[in-house]
């Protein structure tokens, strides 16, 4: 399988769609990109569920060890780890039944795309989640 990026349309009707945001790696410092990019998600209304085993709770919310652990439905995982580290997480989100896995600016894997894609997901990959929503939804999700 050869990645192709979403076209414009299609990442603007993720985000539409995205109301609980799964952040794997996402930081309790926040000087930290992960904890600045999940703040500003979250300030814009999205519900951001810190996925961290090294913390408990993360901008509000209760952190969990790992996706299975989260006892609700997840709509998008958005990951903050090294490119080796993705294909475990992409079988995790496939197996929680999410709809996208998001990698960040910087962070490719074809294997993750390709098990992620197979498990019916949307993928994006090396894209900043908080610079498509400020350019595709200026005003907000509605």
């Amino acid at each position: 399988m050869t990645y192709v990026h979403p076209t414009r349309e299609e990442i603007k009707r993720i985000l539409q769609n995205a109301g609980t945001i799964a952040v794997v790696g996402l930081s309790d410092d926040p000087s930290k990109t992960s904890h600045m990019v999940s703040a500003a998600m979250q300030s814009k209304g999205y519900r951001i569920i810190p996925v961290n085993p090294n913390a408990s709770e993360i901008l509000g919310e209760k952190a969990y060890a790992s996706l299975k652990d989260i006892p609700e439905q997840v709509d998008m995982v958005n990951v903050f780890r090294r490119p080796e580290h993705t294909p475990p997480i992409a079988r995790e989100a496939v197996e929680i039944g999410a709809r996208t896995l998001w990698l960040q600016l910087g962070i490719s894997n074809e294997e993750a795309a390709a098990i992620a894609s197979d498990g019916g997901l949307n993928v994006i990959m090396d894209r900043c989640i908080k610079v498509e929503d400020s350019i595709l939804l200026p005003n907000g999700r509605g």
